[in-house]
C-alpha cells in the first residue's frame, strides 16, 4: 500500500502525517507494508527539511520527520493508492490534478480528517504563522487520524 500526504508546502502539516504515520508503522511492525511520503501543493519549499518547529513538536513525541520537501507531480496520482489532503484547498488542487492526469490517475484522493473520530475539526489547519501550541495541535490531529487510518487499512495489526 502506498500512501501519499499532501499540503501547501510540505514543511508542516504532510511531513507531520508522514512521520506520524511512518512512527505508526513501526510501532505496529508494519513497515515493510508501506510506502509512505509526502508532497506539497507548492514548489516554495522543495529540498528542504521539515519547520524545525514541526520537528521539535514532533520529536517531543519520540516521532521523527525524515523528508525533503517535494511537489507533488501527476506521476504521483498513478504511483500512490491513497493520497490525503490537509485542508479543502490541497484535495481540491490534487483533484485538479487528477482530472488533468485522466486514466492515469488510479489514487483514492481524501482529506485526512476524513479519519479522525476524537476532533471535530474538517481541515489540519496551517502552523506556520502561529504559536508552539499550533504545531503540537497538529500532531494531536494527525495521530487520531493516522491511527484510525491505520487501523481501517490494517485490521489485523
Amino acid at each position: 500500500m502506498k500512501v501519499l500526504f499532501v499540503c501547501l508546502g510540505n514543511i508542516c502539516r504532510s511531513p507531520a502525517a508522514e512521520g506520524v504515520f511512518l512512527h505508526l508503522l513501526e510501532e505496529r511492525n508494519l513497515a515493510d507494508q508501506f510506502v509512505v511520503d509526502s508532497a506539497g501543493t507548492g514548489g516554495w519549499h522543495v529540498g528542504n527539511p521539515a519547520d524545525r518547529r514541526m520537528q521539535a513538536a514532533a520529536n517531543r513525541r519520540g516521532i521523527q520527520l525524515p523528508s525533503r520537501a517535494r511537489q507533488i507531480s501527476l506521476d504521483d496520482l498513478h504511483d500512490f493508492d491513497l493520497i490525503l489532503t490537509m485542508d479543502s484547498d490541497n484535495l481540491a488542487a490534487v483533484k485538479g490534478l487528477a482530472r488533468e492526469a485522466g486514466s492515469r490517475s488510479k489514487a483514492n484522493i481524501q482529506s485526512i480528517l476524513s479519519y479522525a473520530t476524537r476532533f471535530s475539526e474538517t481541515e489540519v489547519p496551517d502552523p506556520y504563522y502561529g504559536g508552539d501550541a499550533g504545531f503540537e495541535h497538529v500532531i494531536d490531529l494527525l495521530e487520531d487520524a493516522c491511527c484510525n487510518l491505520l487501523n481501517e487499512l490494517s485490521p489485523s495489526a
